[in-house]
């Protein structure tokens, strides 16, 4: 399992003046602890991270030399900069469920040769036991032909028996629809001159 080191953050910086010093800061919270504790990171460890790992990637937390399995909660961006400004962690306590997200990748849409994807929904709301959590699901589209549906309760997360879907089961997720070209400008003069 992948392994993040933290710093506790000193609440005297603000964190605009550490974003500007190359660090992200955040937090992590849990049921088993009393309030929440910041933390900061720096910049390159979590760019590196978020190459492999996302919203609701199970991952090790080393903070002040011990380790805790958290799970990554939120992760805002500043999209005019393209950075991550904060990360938000949950500690996991065994045994008990917490709601998360699995990320839909779509796998071999470059495959599609006919049709436009439309991908509806990017990530499955879901709640689970540490054990059983699900970071990604992944759906081939190359198999979908025009037409073709992946609903929620056909990936293979809705028919585990350790998770509990927060979503309705009939959502789509992916479909694969005819493309409508645009009539040409001079196809238009013809329909007109009839």
């Amino acid at each position: 399992m992948t392994t993040l080191k933290a710093e506790r953050r000193d609440m005297q910086t603000k964190a605009k003046k550490l974003r500007r010093e190359g660090f992200v800061t955040g937090n992590v919270f849990g049921k088993t602890m009393e309030g929440s504790i910041p933390l900061q990171f720096p910049k390159g460890e979590i760019e590196q991270l978020l190459k492999t790992k996302n919203k609701g990637s199970q991952i090790m937390l080393e903070l002040d030399g011990k380790q805790m399995d958290v799970l990554i909660k939120d992760i805002a961006y500043d999209s005019m900069k393209h950075q991550v400004n904060e990360i938000d962690f949950q500690a996991l306590v065994s045994g008990e469920k917490v709601h998360s997200v699995a990320e839909v990748v779509l796998l071999n849409h470059d495959k599609v040769l006919a049709g436009v994807l439309q991908q509806k929904l990017h990530e499955i709301p879901f709640k689970a036991v540490p054990a059983a959590l699900v970071e990604k699901v992944e759906i081939d589209a190359s198999k979908l032909r025009i037409g073709d549906a992946v609903r929620v309760k056909d990936l293979a997360i809705a028919s585990d028996k350790d998770v509990e879907l927060m979503i309705d089961p009939e959502e789509t997720v992916v479909m694969l629809i005819e493309a409508h070209n645009a009539p040409t400008a001079e196809a238009a003069e013809e329909e007109t001159a009839e």
